[in-house]
């Protein structure tokens, strides 16, 4: 059974998956067109994505953690932005 992840630890680790998102390195060669590397960028955005998900559904959440969970969707469409185009 998987184990638990509290609402503030999903923040944190959204966060850390956006940041790790930017500093994947840039392929030589055919660059932001790179097919792999477009994937792998949208791949870790998605898990930042599927991070925070549910957590504005929950009983237990608060405002501010719901608004939390805004701002990382807004951080996650702004990394799209900044890194693919």
């Amino acid at each position: 059974m998987s184990k638990l992840i509290p609402a503030a630890e999903r923040l944190i680790r959204a966060r850390k998956l956006i940041q790790q998102a930017r500093d994947l390195p840039l392929p030589e060669g055919m660059g932001k067109r790179d097919f792999s590397y477009i994937a792998a960028v949208k791949d870790v955005l998605r898990q930042a994505k599927d991070m925070v998900k549910f957590i504005s559904m929950t009983p237990t959440a608060t405002t501010e953690m719901k608004t939390d969970v805004k701002k990382i969707y807004a951080e996650i469409e702004q990394a799209d932005e900044e890194i693919l185009r």
